[in-house]
């Protein structure tokens, strides 16, 4: 299931993560990457270590944990530090699937992999998040501060960037719900209860399909 997360970031808050990430100190991405992925990562990622780190992370994951569509298409149990990542001219991250396991002090599984897009979209080419799906590849591409969230297990890269800089924060859940089937089935159905609880409150079909929601998600969800 990919999900796209509108608005996590409005212009007030991008322009104070682009002037944070203005002269940043920046790693060679390798460094987070598993034995796998550095063989195709070619990127920078923001210095772990960089003072900026605490202050973007306030604004850019303090607004996407509060988003509404985030919250109901991942279900999040625990969620991860982003990385902050650049890719100039000629970088590029090719085919790859997210290690299963992450974190260095408390770890956690990767269930949702997300993607909040940093840079304007007029001012790079290339650069696309190419994600592997069932139905083929899809090309993601979104406005500066939008968000992208598909599953961890899909084989995915970030094409070529042959213009321009782009800035991307990446993170990861562990979701209450595992399967990525179940979790799509949830998603649809909070969409339908929601709609429901909006128009018409009181119906029986809402508190129908309202109870089967959440009884859905206490059957499924692990904690």
């Amino acid at each position: 299931m990919l999900v796209h997360v509108p608005a996590v970031l409005d212009q007030s808050q991008l322009a104070m993560v682009w002037e944070l990430l203005s002269g940043a100190r920046y790693d060679d991405g390798k460094a987070s990457a598993g034995l796998a992925a550095k063989r195709v990562k070619n990127n920078q990622e923001l210095s772990v270590s960089d003072e900026r780190m605490t202050a973007l992370n306030r604004i850019v994951m303090g607004r996407l944990v509060s988003h509404p569509v985030y919250l109901n298409a991942a279900l999040p149990h625990r969620v991860a530090a982003p990385f902050y990542a650049r890719y100039a001219p000629g970088m590029s991250y090719g085919d790859h699937v997210d290690d299963p396991v992450m974190g260095s002090g408390e770890r956690y599984r990767s269930d949702v992999s997300i993607t909040v897009f940093l840079s304007p979209l007029e001012t790079y080419d290339g650069g696309e998040l190419v994600i592997q799906t069932a139905f083929g590849e899809r090309r993601v591409k979104l406005p500066a501060g939008d968000a992208i969230l598909y599953p961890s297990s899909s084989v995915h890269r970030v094409a070529e960037v042959t213009r321009g800089e782009r800035l991307v924060a990446v993170t990861w859940v562990q979701s209450l719900v595992r399967d990525p089937a179940r979790r799509e089935l949830l998603y649809d159905l909070s969409l339908a209860r929601d709609k429901l609880l909006e128009n018409a409150p009181e119906a029986d079909e809402t508190r129908r399909v309202h109870s089967a929601y959440v009884n859905l998600v206490r059957m499924w969800a692990e904690v």
